[in-house]
């Protein structure tokens, strides 16, 4: 709540579980984020549906077959991808290497949606 409060969003709510059991009782949700688990059945349609009107969906994917269920939603229902991936700098050759190079993590597919 530190970060929040920090950032200008002192009354944000984060709740953490799985959906759609951790929607329930809860007032319409202005932004979910969905780290994890868009492959699990109905996750995406629940989440979709308790978003209030002008409610922000964000869900990132690692996985194959979490990216090609964010390729779907994208042609059902629009919004935007970004593929993000990252590299760091690592000694290449053993420990008395001086000489580095990139190694990269695993890429991120990220889908943004907007409900009207």
């Amino acid at each position: 709540m530190r970060n929040a409060a920090a950032f200008g969003v002192p009354h944000l709510q984060l709740v953490q579980g799985s959906a759609p059991s951790a929607l329930e009782g809860l007032t319409r949700p202005d932004a979910v984020f969905i780290g994890g688990g868009a492959t699990v059945a109905g996750v995406m349609e629940s989440v979709r549906s308790a978003l209030r009107p002008g409610g922000r969906l964000v869900v990132n994917a690692v996985t194959l077959e979490s990216e090609s269920i964010l390729l779907r939603c994208k042609a059902q229902w629009g919004g935007s991808l970004t593929h993000i991936a990252i590299s760091r700098a690592d000694p290449i050759g053993g420990d008395t290497a001086r000489l580095s190079g990139w190694r990269p993590s695993m890429p991120v597919i990220q889908w943004a949606w907007v409900k009207p």
